[in-house]
């Protein structure tokens, strides 16, 4: 699972020129989902991405988390961060999860971002063709992937 995780002062995604979801002050985490990803990769996920401290405390360091704040996240799933790019120049997406595994995926990290940060998480809808608008507060972006994650 590869997440890009974006600090942001306002966002929203519209699909058909319906916003479906909308933020203030937060997260936008654009989602990404492998064949290997299972529900202990969402939970590390989901846990390292609700406690992320990257909003500025009282002296201006970037100390304070989500819960801190009381900020929210707009989650959108993206298939394309897991694109192969090494051989040609059109991208592979051979490594992305297809849709009957991802869509349950997905779903949970909703549930598990909703558990654990006590509030509704916004979305976009999975499969569709979005148009992401957001402020980029910083900026701060940040990619985690659960390759990562220490296995011990």
């Amino acid at each position: 699972m590869r997440a890009v995780i974006q600090r942001v002062s306002e966002a929203s995604c519209k699909v058909d020129q319906q916003v479906v979801g909308a933020i203030n002050q937060g997260f936008v985490i654009l989602l990404g989902i492998e064949e290997a990803d299972r529900l202990d990769d969402l939970r590390w996920l989901a846990q390292k991405m609700a406690n992320l401290r990257v909003f500025g405390d009282e002296n201006g360091l970037m100390n304070k988390s989500l819960h801190d704040i009381q900020g929210n996240i707009l989650l959108i799933s993206q298939f394309t961060l897991f694109a192969q790019t090494k051989k040609g120049n059109r991208p592979s997406f051979i490594r992305a999860a297809k849709p009957d595994q991802a869509i349950p995926l997905y779903e949970s990290m909703i549930t598990e971002l909703s558990t654990l940060l006590g509030k509704k998480v916004a979305t976009g809808i999975f499969g569709a063709d979005m148009k992401i608008s957001l402020v980029n507060d910083g900026p701060v972006t940040i990619v985690m992937d659960t390759k990562d994650k220490d296995n011990h």
